[in-house]
């Protein structure tokens, strides 16, 4: 008998070249996403991280300082006095911010609120509001002088506390804050009660819970993934704390100083003092923290939702 050899003819199985193919397409999609996203995200990183190395000095130009920075940041009285308001801002603002939305969600919610199409829109008219009108709007509605403050207190002859004062200044930001984003969290919470299952409703109905049962027994623990992500996010935006006390800094200066939040001290060596690298050192420094805390809000959502 004869062996037959097999010829081959050097092409690849027809299973290679389709996964070959949908692989190239694969990074067709992609692609795009991944040049955006290193130039915008992982290109600024990288820049900040090499001007952190660096010092530019009056006499000798700029030179390599290696870590000196960074331990110059961990030694910064008003970077750290930046940070402990910011938590402070944090740990008081985003629970009354979150609350308060998650309240108008369950109510709009309920089907028991008349007209509720009108205040889902007039709740979340503030967010489409942008940032500098909302504040600039806050600020002369604040004003002792020639404000709706100011007017109140001719009107009435009493006296008022300025909302702009170095004790009020603060809260009177988280106002504003507060105002622009509750909408914003309301929408976000109230999606997520709208594809709860009907089924544990009428279970819990069934059970004989009433309406307050029914909200704490099935509907927050239902959305609690929407609470653990507002959560995070409202987080990551206290750090970024910037618009507001910069808009608010021209009306009290007085009260907001130069390094009033993190995001405004770091504006204020970049571009005021000149000082491009320490900057960058304190905005990796901030970055880190924010991480750290976002992560550990995600941990704990996560370890209460298993």
């Amino acid at each position: 008998m004869t062996a037959v050899t097999p010829i081959t003819t050097g092409r690849r199985p027809p299973a290679a070249v389709s996964r070959s193919r949908r692989g190239r397409t694969g990074w067709i999609f992609v692609g795009p996403f991944m040049a955006v996203f290193a130039l915008v995200f992982l290109a600024p990183i990288a820049y900040s991280l090499y001007l952190s190395f660096f010092r530019d000095q009056l006499v000798g130009g700029t030179s390599f300082v290696g870590l000196d920075n960074f331990q110059r940041a961990f030694e910064d009285e008003q970077f750290w006095a930046a940070v402990g308001r910011i938590l402070l801002f944090l740990v008081v603002q985003v629970p009354v911010m979150l609350g308060l939305a998650l309240l108008v969600a369950l109510a709009l919610d309920s089907g028991r609120l008349y007209g509720k199409s009108f205040f889902r829109i007039a709740i979340f008219l503030p967010y489409a509001v942008p940032a500098v009108v909302a504040t600039l709007m806050w600020g002369f509605i604040y004003g002792t002088r020639f404000g709706l403050v100011g007017n109140i207190n001719d009107a009435f002859g009493v006296s008022l506390p300025d909302p702009l004062s170095p004790s009020l200044v603060l809260a009177s930001i988280g106002n504003i804050v507060t105002w622009e984003f509750i909408g914003y969290n309301m929408l976000i919470f109230y999606s997520a009660l709208r594809v709860v299952p009907k089924s544990l409703y009428e279970a819990a109905e069934i059970d004989g819970a009433g309406e307050w049962r029914v909200i704490t027994a099935v509907k927050i623990p239902a959305i609690r993934g929407a609470l653990v992500i507002a959560t995070i996010f409202s987080v990551i935006g206290s750090f970024q704390l910037f618009n507001e006390p910069s808009i608010l800094q021209s009306l009290a200066p007085n009260a907001i100083t130069t390094y009033f939040t993190p995001n405004l001290y770091t504006f204020t060596l970049s571009f005021s003092g000149r000082q491009q690298n320490y900057a960058a050192t304190v905005s990796l420094v901030m970055g880190v923290v924010t991480m750290i805390i976002a992560y550990a809000v995600q941990l704990r959502g996560m370890r209460k939702e298993a």
